[in-house]
């Protein structure tokens, strides 16, 4: 994880200064963790696919501004979440804010005992599913990508006691939805 850290340094500064190549491996080492983001707070394969492609566009034009190359998933994430939530804000009209439906193409693990059953699979997604949207989103980026507290405020520019708020209370309220669904199963 260091040595890909490192190498990851290295492409964005290489790409910062016009290596499109660099770039490419970013892209190819990136893409799916941000189409998966994007597809659980979208909710639409489509619109996932459409900005992911809008995300590191604006990741190529604006990579010299990044500052600092170690806090470049931040940065990544937080183009991501500004172009899911601009989305968003233009559909408005349309239909609330929260999305709904094919949402997830979520697969539940649980350490190195494989998938469960489908059944517990829906019940997680339709779970996250009736979370405010602030809350599903903190849940997405620390269980399902796995950012620090720290990462998780800079993408979605709120104070860490803010992140820990809606996450916790997002655990709890799952915690409750979920709980019945584990004890059917063994009456």
């Amino acid at each position: 994880m260091i040595f890909r850290a490192v190498e990851d340094t290295d492409l964005i500064r290489r790409a910062g200064r016009g290596d499109v190549e660099a770039f490419n491996l970013l892209v190819s080492r990136w893409e799916k963790r941000v189409f998966n983001y994007l597809l659980r707070i979208l909710g639409n394969r489509e619109d996932a696919l459409d900005i992911s492609q809008d995300v590191f566009l604006k990741a190529y034009q604006n990579l010299r501004k990044l500052d600092d190359p170690a806090r470049f998933a931040s940065w990544l994430f937080r183009i991501a979440h500004n172009e899911a939530h601009s989305l968003f804000r233009k559909r408005k009209p349309e239909a609330a804010e929260e999305p709904r439906g094919e949402a997830s193409g979520m697969a539940v693990r649980a350490g190195g005992t494989g998938v469960f059953p489908v059944e517990l699979a829906l019940a997680v997604s339709t779970a996250l599913e009736r979370l405010s949207g602030e809350q599903r989103e903190a849940v997405i980026l620390k269980i399902y990508q796995g950012f620090k507290f720290e990462e998780m405020a800079e993408i979605l520019e709120c104070p860490v006691s803010t992140v820990k708020s809606r996450l916790y209370t997002a655990l709890e309220l799952l915690k409750a939805d979920l709980a019945p669904n584990r004890t059917r199963g063994m009456i």
